[in-house]
């Protein structure tokens, strides 16, 4: 369906609630949303292009309380967001929708994209998007995280991984691995700054892009399974008595003389179907397929004790 044309003029009431609901508060609006986000950002809505989409409901007669509304849904969903994913999530915003404007839209790529409303990331500005039948419906969810997270997944970027990849290296992967890094140099009898923990995180995220992972959803769950790979290290090590028997001990410090652990995606496993272990140059790689990536993590390391 073509965008309607917008209103030639609206009527006195409609210009009046325009004035009351929207203009009057649209300053405040826009000092909430920068205060939020760190950095100053503007919103724009055009009521006459908006208006043609009423279908009789209330933003007939009560565009500006409508447009209002939509506005402070977007602040609640991001304040409630923020809270959530912490600081870096208001950076991520400021960086994926660069011209710092919150717009108010109707969906102009497919009607079928959003139930009621949603939104996406256009020419740097975040839009929320409502659907042309269902203007005013459901105007606090426009901005909820089944929206704007794949909206900011999708929104051009220079960065070298997905938003989805980002969120979840910070949130799954980054608090969790000191723990495991210190089980780790324990059971080798080390300190922790004497070894490295290598997620490969770029490499990694380059080769699963390129290839067809056997999950949909494995950019979201990237920092999460790079930890369980790590935690099955750390589990097997302890289960073939890494920390008890001082000659597998010995055995494994003298193959790994790097004193590196690192994670790789592989085309072509050398000996196991879904994960293995393999020590080359010093270094001990855990490595998967794209097509077997997250499958029997905990086993990757099963025959460690064989590789030295």
């Amino acid at each position: 369906m073509a965008p309607l044309p917008p209103a030639e003029k609206l009527s006195l009431a409609v210009r009046k609630n325009v004035r009351d609901e929207w203009e009057n508060n649209k300053a405040d609006l826009e000092k909430q949303l920068s205060e939020l986000l760190g950095t100053e950002w503007t919103v724009e809505a055009d009521p006459k292009a908006i208006w043609p989409y009423h279908n009789d409901g209330y933003a007939k007669e009560s565009l500006g309380s409508c447009i209002k509304a939509y506005v402070e849904g977007a602040i609640y969903q991001i304040k409630y967001l923020s809270g959530r994913y912490g600081s870096e999530f208001a950076t991520e915003i400021n960086d994926l929708a660069h011209a710092h404007v919150l717009t108010l839209e109707v969906e102009d790529q497919d009607p079928a994209r959003f139930s009621y409303n949603g939104c996406d990331i256009k020419d740097g500005k975040l839009r929320i998007l409502f659907n042309e039948t269902c203007l005013g419906t459901n105007v606090d969810y426009a901005l909820q995280e089944n929206s704007l997270l794949p909206a900011l997944n999708a929104a051009p970027s220079d960065k070298p991984f997905s938003f989805h990849a980002r969120n979840s290296i910070r949130q799954d992967y980054e608090p969790a691995i000191g723990a495991v890094k210190k089980d780790i140099a324990d059971l080798l009898g080390k300190s922790v700054d004497e070894i490295t923990i290598n997620p490969n995180f770029e490499a990694n995220f380059a080769k699963l892009s390129e290839s067809k992972p056997s999950l949909e959803d494995w950019q979201e769950r990237l920092g999460n399974f790079t930890l369980k790979y790590f935690e099955g290290l750390a589990y097997q090590m302890k289960y073939q008595k890494v920390g008890e028997d001082e000659l597998i001990q010995e055995g494994l410090l003298e193959a790994v003389s790097k004193n590196e652990y690192a994670l790789r995606i592989v085309d072509t496993l050398t000996y196991d179907s879904y994960g293995e272990v393999v020590v080359e140059d010093g270094v001990l790689y855990i490595q998967a397929k794209p097509d077997t990536f997250g499958t029997n993590i905990d086993y990757a390391a099963q025959k460690l004790v064989d590789q030295l």
